[in-house]
């Protein structure tokens, strides 16, 4: 089972629904028997992007990283 997000564009509301995973792209409905849309969760999405890993966890190995992997450089 999966939690999929939904977006009803006669209430304008979201709400979420656990479905089998079978059926993703079935269409459903609001509470009040609307047609309603999938969503894109945003769950997984951290603040600050992609930056945030690079200034938390500094890169280790590659060109002069100090790793000790398979530079060119001779350092």
């Amino acid at each position: 089972m999966a939690i999929y997000e939904y977006y009803c564009p006669t209430c304008r509301e979201r709400f979420e629904q656990r479905r089998p995973m079978s059926e993703a792209r079935v269409a459903t409905t609001c509470k009040a028997g609307h047609k309603a849309e999938r969503t894109l969760s945003a769950f997984a999405m951290g603040r600050g992007g992609a930056a945030t890993m690079t200034d938390e966890a500094p890169m280790m190995g590659g060109c002069c990283g100090g790793g000790g992997g398979g530079c060119a450089c001779a350092n």
